[in-house]
């Protein structure tokens, strides 16, 4: 069974280009159509043009470390123009090197300097270093020049990332430091004046052995958000409240639906829109591939924030608008297939599930023929959006999929199912439907941008994959197909 990887790399691209609608946990394409690279990083706003810069690690297929930060412009947080490669590493540099670790980018605007300030969490392959990186350039694209490497006030700092108050204009640091039985907490710390170094250390998260830290700053609290260490596997990002800075700081809270693991993400940073109608939060995560980092992919989510219970919660939508004038964010409505309504062939079938749709889920889903088919599909003749929702039972590491992280349990966490999605009967896979772990009875989505034929007439058969080796699909629930991006 082979992949039509041209026909789909055309129709990404395209929808990349125009795309207008964020669809968190898809392939994300910038404007010359190639896969947006820029993972773990954040976004700084220019005050000037109120232009978004997306700041993050470059990933090189085939390789962990060493690839750079990466540099992307937008009016609209949807629409990606890349800029290369802000800060490039350098063969035989004592810490940007490629061999060497450059993580979790964040950049800031120093008004005493007139320069832009890149600060990330630098380190040799073993992490052994735990510094602080700092770079600065003239124009917030770079190219920036390395400046030092540093422990930040003599302390080790592993996950980074940047927090700047929006009613003094102050700029903080937060990272873990590291995971020997020394460290384990994670700092909350000033920069001086001008962002060119640490000064005083506000406060301290001790022992709750948490990093990838971001703050939301609404109107009357901070919020800090951290993920538990999980590796890439992705775990339920939990959040701290207080009035000011230096605390006191609340017991940490989940912000998703328990056992979702943060609908597959980690967490890494947080964007306040002050939009004219609503001030939105939005949570912006990494959806980690441990098997190719390079084809992570980004989860970023409207946050709900309720000042009178003091909560914070992310909100899923497969599909939604977000108007950074307006600030307001409106959810995309799609129809709905039940697989419940859908026919098996071979080994796959329906059975019982009280968490499901319609009290039905359709498993045994496998790279020997064995495939549910969704009929009377109403398509448009242009590119929609279709959400899968599944569960993936595989949360120990003991599905059947190849590759894989190794697990203490001595088998590997797999991470993810692969299964294949065929359009109209035809006969090449439109597409590799990768279905993360997701936990016994929690059912998610993931989506695939597809060609639909104008009519009703349409059916989408999903099914493993054979090649080599078998893939098997995960447990389906339904499909939503959603309206083109007009």
């Amino acid at each position: 069974m082979g992949f039509s990887k041209i026909s789909c790399q055309l129709l990404l691209a395209a929808a990349g280009v125009s795309a207008k609608w964020v669809v968190p946990g898809a392939r994300w394409r910038d404007t010359k159509g190639d896969l947006v690279n820029a993972h773990a990083g954040g976004v700084t706003v220019d005050q000037e043009t109120g232009k978004f810069f997306w700041f993050g690690e470059y990933k090189i297929e085939g390789q962990v470390e060493g690839g750079g930060i990466s540099v992307y412009s937008s009016e609209d947080l949807v629409t990606w123009e890349p800029h290369g490669l802000a800060l490039k590493p350098i063969e035989g540099h004592p810490y940007i090197d490629t061999h060497h670790i450059i993580q979790r980018p964040k950049v800031a605007y120093s008004d005493d300097t007139g320069k832009y300030h890149m600060w990330w969490h630098a380190d040799n392959s073993t992490y052994g270093w735990l510094l602080q990186g700092f770079a600065q350039a003239e124009n917030i694209t770079g190219p920036y020049s390395f400046v030092d490497a540093t422990l930040p006030l003599g302390n080790w700092s592993q996950d980074f990332g940047m927090f700047t108050d929006y009613k003094d204009g102050k700029t903080y640091a937060l990272y873990s430091n590291g995971d020997r039985k020394e460290g384990r907490d994670v700092y909350l710390t000033s920069y001086n004046d001008n962002i060119t170094a640490l000064d005083k250390v506000v406060h301290r998260f001790d022992k709750y052995d948490l990093e990838a830290p971001t703050i939301v700053q609404t109107d009357k609290s901070y919020f800090a958000l951290m993920s538990h260490k999980t590796g890439y596997r992705p775990n339920n990002v939990v959040a701290f409240r207080a009035d000011k800075l230096s605390g006191p700081w609340s017991q940490p809270f989940i912000i998703s639906p328990l056992n979702t693991r943060t609908f597959n993400s980690q967490s890494g940073f947080s964007l306040r829109i002050n939009g004219t109608k609503k001030t939105t939060y939005l949570y912006m995560g990494d959806q980690w591939d441990s098997i190719s980092l390079w084809e992570s992919r980004y989860i970023w989510l409207p946050l709900e924030v309720d000042e009178e219970a003091k909560t914070i919660e992310a909100k899923w939508h497969d599909v939604y608008d977000l108007d950074v004038k307006t600030g307001e964010v409106t959810p995309i409505n799609g129809t709905t297939y039940y697989s419940a309504n859908a026919t098996t062939t071979g080994e796959a079938y329906h059975q019982e599930a009280n968490f499901a749709s319609q009290h039905v889920i359709t498993t045994g889903i496998s790279g020997n023929d064995s495939k549910v088919t969704f009929h009377n599909i109403a398509g448009t003749g242009k590119p929609q959006w279709v959400s899968f929702y599944y569960q993936n039972t595989d949360d120990m590491g003991f599905g059947d999929q190849p590759g894989g992280t190794p697990n203490r349990f001595g088998g590997t966490w797999q991470l993810r199912r692969i299964a294949s999605v065929i359009v109209n009967n035809k006969t090449e896979v439109v597409d590799s439907l990768y279905q993360r772990d997701t936990h016994k009875g929690i059912i998610l989505s993931t989506p695939l941008l597809l060609n639909l034929e104008n009519g009703t007439h349409n059916t989408i058969t999903i099914g493993g994959l054979f090649n080599n080796q078998t893939y098997s699909g995960a447990d389906i629930d339904r499909l939503v197909v959603y309206p083109p991006e007009e």
